[in-house]
């Protein structure tokens, strides 16, 4: 969706290492936004963007619709059963918004037809999401995950960021420290522990809420209630920051 930072050209560099040509779409999907303030202030630098992406290649195609040119000028989502993945975490707290997804993701595969299509992990529940769905729908391409890029203090990057002052960027560094925390206690202590650790660590924060913890199975997304062997777990956070909304995720096996 734009503001690209080096998360992104990854994804880029990664792309061109392994196809004989790139496009990226750089679209801020209208559709995926439930709170209209959050649509208002999501950052808009294509010029910017373009010539970030020419400092990997020059051969790289950008693709950057218009709401019009992807949604015919009728702006709404399609409806989408993933199978229950939609109802957790970030769909629990951001209603419709994987309908947005699942519609804009779709629609740019039918438009550009690519055999392979990449996503970043820090993303975790959506990258389940497009898998999810290029099974139901029967979508000619293969999707594949790539790591979380992160800053130097661990703070994995977003175009979100880009909102944020350096101070709160330094405060903001907690999530990660916090998950790294979280996945030592989890292997060594019981659940409960490690939730409350999670909660006591982002409150000590004064600028820092939990909108929410989970621990789940990588591949269902089911919260995890007892820990079973032979069993992947990923713990997932939403934070807010002033009013500013970040995520991470982290694998815990």
């Amino acid at each position: 969706m734009g503001a690209l930072h080096q998360g992104h050209l990854s994804l880029v560099a990664t792309s061109i290492s392994q196809n004989s040509y790139t496009i990226i779409s750089i679209f801020v999907n209208p559709t995926q936004f439930n709170n209209p303030d959050d649509l208002l202030k999501y950052p808009r630098t294509l010029e910017s963007d373009v010539e970030k992406i020419k400092s990997i290649s020059e051969n790289v195609i950008v693709f950057a619709p218009t709401a019009n040119d992807v949604y015919d000028e009728q702006i709404t989502s399609s409806h989408f059963d993933f199978g229950g993945l939609e109802n957790k975490m970030e769909g629990k707290f951001r209603s419709g918004h994987f309908d947005g997804v699942g519609t804009v993701v779709k629609k740019l595969f039918e438009i550009v037809k690519p055999t392979n299509a990449y996503f970043g992990e820090k993303d975790f529940q959506q990258l389940q999401i497009v898998k999810k769905m290029v099974e139901i729908h029967k979508i000619p391409v293969n999707i594949i995950a790539c790591p979380i890029s992160r800053e130097p203090s661990g703070l994995a990057m977003s175009s979100r960021n880009n909102r944020l002052s350096e101070s709160e960027k330094t405060e903001a560094a907690l999530i990660y420290k916090t998950l790294i925390q979280a996945k030592d206690l989890f292997l060594k202590s019981s659940l409960d522990v490690v939730h409350s650790f999670v909660e006591n660590a982002i409150n000590q924060s004064k600028i820092l809420q939990l909108e929410y913890f989970e621990i789940a199975e990588e591949e269902t997304l089911v919260t995890c209630i007892s820990k079973e062997a032979n069993v992947n777990y990923r713990a997932f956070i939403a934070v807010f920051i002033n009013k500013i909304r970040l995520i991470d995720t982290i694998s815990l096996n």
